[in-house]
């Protein structure tokens, strides 16, 4: 099972209302398209989104890492000799995670294809079932704690809030607000995306394990290369700390874990260079008895099509962020995987399971 081509195309569809984040607004996921054909017929699907205050990486850098540089690498190869294909992925190129993640991507979605399970399956097979949380976006504090109760209103049960990009008494603000709309019952997470200093961290967590807020965890609380400040605010602190963008491969992962810098780590597929970085990141982090959420950029079903499968594959993979295709005012594909509310199933198709791609809205 030969790679034959590697093309690409761009799509960008609105978002139901502005994304927003200490470190970013987004009002339309941007999408570069991958489709990997194999020279016996079968066909996979990735994705990459432009995050570059995340990854550094651009629509155009994207674009051109995968046809300029990982595209004539790749072609020609057996994805039989599959840690082959991925080693050369990995080499290709310094960098450029988002792009060879969409490529990854769409090659796991040929071999589950050929192997006749689903991805999921494929990978490891732990659970056929997964929820995820849902997002609400950094504003006023009356602003978020409405969404928050739409949020429950649509029934889910776990909140990953936004802060981090004012003041730490506005941020506790907002949580007590929330906390007082929503009452005692959905867990509340925190996502800082580096927003605060490591003393500033420890202070405002303390004050609201103070206030009874009952946070489960604080995300990236501090700037990603500080892990001397992460470790500070993990050992300073009675709330899980999580590290994300101070992991992005797993070097760097080995990094947090020898150092207890962080009590959890966020595996990302655009930050890991795709499934195959992301599993050793994985099983490095259970051989440390540390557990893991998956979450994404605003990327569209392809791109959490995968990352969900992955997630459902692993059994330290306990924490699921997948409510970005929720946000679109559309989406690119058909198939994969298929949302009850909170609650995420993935079907008996093998591969990501994608039956059709809305060419419509791919500019190839």
């Amino acid at each position: 099972m030969n790679i034959q081509t590697i093309e690409t195309g761009y799509a960008s569809i609105p978002l139901n209302t502005p994304f927003k984040t200490a470190l970013r607004t987004v009002t339309d996921a941007k999408t570069i398209m991958v489709k990997v054909t194999c020279d016996n017929g079968i066909t996979g699907w990735g994705e990459a989104p432009p995050t570059h205050v995340i990854t550094g990486d651009s629509l155009a850098g994207i674009d051109a890492a995968i046809n300029e540089i990982i595209k004539p690498k790749l072609c020609g190869m057996s994805l039989l000799a599959r840690e082959q294909v991925f080693e050369e992925l990995a080499k290709s190129a310094v960098g450029n995670t988002s792009a060879k993640a969409a490529v990854d991507m769409a090659l796991y979605d040929c071999l589950a294809q050929y192997a006749g399970m689903p991805l999921f399956t494929f990978l490891g097979g732990y659970q056929s079932a997964i929820e995820t949380d849902y997002t609400v976006s950094v504003n006023q504090p009356d602003e978020m704690a409405a969404h928050a109760q739409t949020c429950m209103d649509q029934g889910f049960n776990v909140l990953k809030v936004k802060v981090g990009s004012d003041d730490s008494l506005t941020d506790i603000k907002r949580i007590e607000t929330i906390r007082e709309q929503v009452g005692p019952e959905p867990l509340i997470r925190l996502d800082a995306n580096q927003g605060w200093q490591a003393k500033e961290a420890v202070k405002t967590i303390r004050k609201m394990e103070t206030l009874g807020l009952d946070i489960e965890l604080v995300e990236q609380p501090v700037k990603r290369h500080d892990l001397t400040g992460l470790r500070h605010v993990t050992t300073n602190t009675g709330t899980l700390i999580m590290a994300d963008e101070s992991v992005f491969s797993v070097h760097d992962a080995r990094r947090v874990l020898e150092t207890q810098a962080a009590d959890l780590i966020n595996i990302k597929l655009m930050k890991a260079g795709g499934i195959h970085e992301a599993l050793k990141i994985a099983k490095l982090a259970e051989a440390y008895e540390v557990e893991c959420m998956t979450g994404s950029m605003i990327e569209t079903g392809i791109g959490i099509t995968a990352a969900a499968h992955f997630a459902a594959s692993q059994p330290n993979v306990t924490r699921y962020d997948f409510d970005a295709p929720l946000m679109l005012a559309s989406d690119t594909m058909e198939g994969g995987i298929r949302y009850d509310g909170r609650h995420i199933t993935f079907g008996e198709k093998p591969g990501l399971g994608i039956s059709r791609i809305n060419t419509e809205m791919v500019s190839w």
